[in-house]
């Protein structure tokens, strides 16, 4: 089954740190302001696998849709205020 999601949950950081705690689906990132920031996007915390190469991104929306298996982390280096927009995973229950 295709998951399609147009919006999430917001977490704004200005420092490395979690996303989300839990697997989930980012969106994108919205880059509110940066000096030479740099971002990677890993799964599984600060010690996971990589999902990204190092992004330099501009200020602006940036579409990165991905599968966190264990959960989202984001590792910022420099100066950078971005906001993810992230969804978590829904497991159904038995009714």
């Amino acid at each position: 089954m295709n998951l399609f999601v147009e919006s999430g949950s917001p977490k704004n950081l200005t420092a490395s740190a979690a996303i989300n705690a839990n697997p989930g689906h980012l969106i994108g990132f919205y880059v509110n302001s940066t000096s030479s920031g740099t971002l990677i996007l890993k799964d599984g915390g600060a010690s996971g696998t990589a999902l990204s190469g190092t992004i330099t991104p501009a200020i602006g929306f940036h579409r990165f849709p991905a599968t966190f298996s264990t959960s989202a982390y984001a590792t910022i280096a420099n100066t950078m205020d971005v906001t993810f927009f992230y969804v978590p995973v829904i497991t159904p229950t038995a009714s």
